[in-house]
């Protein structure tokens, strides 16, 4: 019996001091539909300087965004070609002098407004020339203020100056190097570097702002760093990269050379049909959800040993 006394105030010792760091659940907004707050296969989303989060509302073909936690703040957008409409948008990206920038997916072009739907320009037609699209879906801001665009269907990246002048591409069609089949997402580091989710080739690739080539790790499958059909991606504070792992219904996250880190997902009860990932500046990340129509955030704890346990443990094994 002195036995069973002593090992249990070591097992409740270990469970009150000692707990698992990672990702947690938090809350949630959003549900099938139009109205505020509504969506209708959420897609592309992001996160602004002042802790408000944009949401591109694809079938709905709207702008919608929110406060942090998912207080409903405004929205603009509707279905058509003009200045300020939208026909299916994806991408979305916010810039750090607050303008937002729209992958208008089915109008083949790029608008960009105020941080309350002002518009202020675009650019971009359907074709295949520089500066053209065929349904750009992911679109982020570099460090200097330029805009990349994942030119899905013409199977490369594009870059332009913040209004929209021209830079550079690269990226054909295909399963090589610098190749792509569909990219979607794509994010960019402090240092420059563009990481983007090769859709159909279940991998992630990475470059130098001006695309040459530096890496890539996955393939298909549900393993730790396998893929199926990877959609959103973003880079956190500490430079690992996070990954929407559409199809397997997870995230994954990695460090920024590839090395597997953590996931959570599906087997957590958490999503279906995962879209787009930002890890906002206060500590938390959304998802948004096609399936569920919604936006989830989760937020990071980091919990240690109390040291103090730590010399007790010690005492009690003498």
């Amino acid at each position: 019996m002195r036995k069973i006394f002593l090992i249990l105030p070591l097992i409740l010792l270990i469970a009150t001091n000692i707990a698992i760091s990672g990702w947690v659940y938090e809350g949630k907004w959003g549900s099938d539909g139009s109205g505020y707050g509504q969506f209708a296969r959420p897609s592309g989303i992001d996160f602004s300087n002042d802790s408000n989060v944009y949401v591109a509302d694809s079938d709905n073909h709207r702008i919608q965004y929110f406060t942090s936690t998912g207080a409903f703040l405004g929205k603009w957008g509707s279905q058509g070609s003009g200045d300020g409409q939208f026909n299916f948008p994806y991408g979305i990206a916010v810039s750090s002098t607050g303008f937002v920038y729209v992958a208008d997916s089915n109008n083949n072009r790029i608008q960009y407004f105020t941080s309350t739907g002002t518009f202020l320009g675009k650019w971009g037609s359907q074709g295949s020339g520089d500066g053209q699209f065929n349904y750009p879906y992911g679109i982020a801001i570099s460090p200097n203020g330029n805009v990349y665009v994942a030119d899905t269907s013409n199977h490369r990246i594009q870059y332009f100056t913040s209004t929209g002048t021209f830079l550079g591409k690269w990226g054909s069609g295909g399963s090589g190097d610098e190749q792509f089949n569909h990219p979607l997402g794509i994010t960019i580091a402090s240092n420059g570097n563009v990481y983007v989710t090769d859709y159909q080739n279940h991998r992630i690739q990475y470059f130098t702002s001006t695309g040459t080539f530096i890496n890539k790790w996955g393939s298909q499958g549900s393993g730790d760093g396998l893929f199926d059909y990877p959609v959103g991606i973003a880079i956190a504070p500490n430079a690992n990269v996070y990954v929407v792992d559409n199809g397997n219904h997870r995230i994954q996250y990695f460090t920024s050379t590839g090395t597997f880190l953590g996931k959570w997902g599906l087997l957590d009860g958490q999503f279906f049909l995962p879209w787009d990932i930002v890890l906002g500046n206060n500590n938390r990340a959304y998802v948004t959800d096609e399936y569920y129509h919604c936006v989830y955030y989760f937020k990071y704890i980091q919990t240690n040993i109390i040291p103090s346990s730590l010399g007790i443990v010690k005492a009690l094994f003498k």
